[in-house]
């Protein structure tokens, strides 16, 4: 799966699809997509700023930036939930382990970073051969279980 075949799935095919397996091509490639724009708009308000009339405040042009960039954060918040949970689903885990590393990053302090390594380090992992509880396998649709074999 290239580069615009996973933004594309996601956004659209897959907006708010929590089940079946995501590969680690869909993933990645749609993290990149996600970094690039929030690096985009961060390089756009900083010039914003850098080529404001008044130096000593902020430029309202930083504050719209700022505001697209929060708007974008919550529009493809759920997809980026939906993609990690099919992400877990590819390693044959549950998706509710996501929602325990959530919570547990956020309540607890240094296990965040922990548990963010960790997600990482999953991710980065081959997904299950074949199918799985959760669906089939992404990259190759076609291969069935032998049961009993």
């Amino acid at each position: 799966m290239g580069f615009t075949e996973a933004v594309r799935t996601v956004l659209t095919k897959k907006y708010a699809t929590f089940s079946g397996r995501a590969s680690r091509s869909e993933y990645w490639w749609f993290q990149l997509f996600y970094l690039s724009i929030a690096i985009i708009l961060a390089i756009l308000a900083a010039l914003s700023g850098a080529f404001s009339v008044n130096q000593d405040e902020s430029s309202p042009v930083i504050f719209i930036f700022g505001g697209i960039g929060g708007l974008l954060a919550l529009a493809l918040a759920l997809p980026i939930l939906s993609l990690q949970v099919r992400r877990f689903h590819d390693r044959n885990m549950s998706g509710w382990w996501y929602l325990a590393v959530i919570i547990l990053g956020g309540a607890i302090p240094y296990i965040g970073r922990a548990t963010g390594i960790a997600v990482a380090v999953l991710s980065t992992m081959k997904g299950t051969e074949g199918p799985n509880k959760f669906g089939p396998d992404p990259l190759r649709p076609e291969a069935r279980a032998e049961v009993f074999a």
